[in-house]
């Protein structure tokens, strides 16, 4: 006992002391010079923690589900996408709420406030769905190089799961990170401007976007596009970039001022989010939908850049992909860690055994599971649709730790939040019952 009360205050001890590094870097980061920055969190701090999730809105997952909404159920999903952004909104800035008031995330609070044997059970669940996550990452990467040098998939898996491994290990992935999330983006941007080339029937689109249906055959979908969206992993990843910044000691106004410029970085992030999943399935309805096309193979997906790109469709739409799985897999494997490392009580640090362990046999996992695979894009469905279902688990989690005034102090949810957050985990859940059934 003495031994692991020692260890769990030398974590923490190093998470405080590099508290003001992190306190400084954040800040010049968003306003001036930059600095070095503290294991894997740079990247997050990097992207801003709202802006972290909406690149997630674009990786390989979310690709594939897209693509599949809209070219089999032209607008009928797109109730879908605005759905899971409202309930992303709101869930991923209570997560952020739980880090900035009580300086612990997800993971660690939960192994702080519940039994061991659950907590551990909970998390548990928790990296299994950052498994998913990685394998879609990981699957969607190694599609990219196949449509750009004819490499096996198995092979191609194996390249990118030990790239993003060793980009993590080594920190080295600093380096490029910006120009992968600024590649990534203008793609994001190129599907946005693609809206005004081709035909889109808008008073149809408008009413996909409010009007839930669910079409014969649209179960998987549906789950995979939820999932693609509200990320199980996104909540814990996010609890943990904002607490590595430990404003809990700074105040009330300090406290209070962070939660509405995080609130404010949520939405507008979110917003970016909701406007690029929508325009991948409005593209996906225009351009196979009323061709009675439906899309099984991302290679066939590239052809919605077509008009904007030319002939140079399928290597730009393959070079995006790739990187877009790469970065993904990057921050799968930060949250697999971030987990782990709360399963001892401690912030996640890359160079300690417990973040480095989770990281690693994430990738393993995941590894193994794409060289099962047989369908690589109904294996990124599945993937996402996975998501789904471990989803009501985080966030049942979640509300009871904001809500407990044990926990959060007089920053525990009030009523209307709780009930928001208890109607948004109910339909989680229904949801997957009934699909599932």
């Amino acid at each position: 006992m003495r031994s692991a009360d020692h260890s769990r205050g030398t974590s923490r001890s190093r998470g405080i002391n590099s508290t003001q590094r992190l306190q400084q870097s954040f800040e010049r980061d968003f306003w001036g010079e930059r600095t070095g920055g503290h294991g894997g969190l740079e990247i997050l701090r990097h992207i801003g923690p709202g802006l972290l999730v909406t690149v997630g809105f674009i990786d390989p997952g979310n690709w594939a589900s897209n693509m599949a909404a809209g070219s089999q159920f032209g607008y009928a999903l797109l109730w879908v996408v605005t759905l899971s952004t409202l309930m992303l909104i709101v869930l991923q800035h209570n997560a952020a709420h739980l880090g900035i008031v009580t300086g612990d995330c997800l993971a660690e609070a939960t192994t702080k406030h519940l039994p061991r044997p659950l907590a551990r059970l909970l998390l548990a669940t928790a990296w299994l769905a950052t498994v998913a996550t990685a394998l879609a990452e990981v699957l969607g990467g190694a599609i990219a190089l196949q449509m750009l040098f004819g490499l096996p998939l198995k092979v191609g898996c194996v390249l990118v799961a030990v790239a993003a491994l060793l980009l993590l290990a080594t920190n080295s992935y600093q380096h490029i990170e910006r120009w992968i999330i600024g590649f990534v983006s203008l793609i994001g941007v190129a599907f946005l401007a693609e809206l005004a080339l081709v035909q889109v029937d808008w008073p149809q689109a408008a009413a996909g976007w409010v009007t839930p249906s669910l079409p014969l055959g649209s179960g998987t979908i549906v789950m995979s596009v939820l999932g693609a969206v509200v990320m199980p992993h996104n909540l814990f990843l996010h609890s943990e970039v904002i607490q590595s910044q430990h404003f809990e000691g700074q105040g009330d106004a300090v406290i209070q001022s962070r939660l509405k410029y995080e609130f404010a970085d949520t939405l507008f992030s979110m917003g970016i989010g909701w406007a690029i999943n929508s325009a991948m399935v409005i593209l996906a309805a225009t351009t196979f939908y009323q061709q009675g096309i439906v899309v099984d193979d991302l290679g066939v997906a590239a052809s919605t850049l077509a008009p904007i790109l030319g002939q140079g469709a399928r290597v730009v739409f393959a070079l995006a992909l790739l990187l877009a799985g790469l970065s993904s897999s990057i921050t799968a494997g930060m949250a697999a860690g971030t987990i782990t490392a709360g399963m001892f009580g401690e912030e996640y640090d890359i160079h300690d055994r417990h973040s480095s362990g989770g990281v690693a046999l994430c990738f393993v996992a995941a590894l193994v599971a794409c060289l099962l695979v047989q369908d690589s894009f109904q294996g990124l469905l599945w993937s996402q649709a996975l998501l789904s279902l471990q989803l009501p688990i985080t966030v049942f989690l979640q509300i009871y730790l904001t809500s407990s005034h044990r926990v959060m102090g007089r920053y525990a949810n009030g009523l209307a939040l709780k009930v928001l957050l208890c109607a948004i985990g109910a339909f989680v859940t229904v949801l997957d019952v009934l699909l599932l059934a």
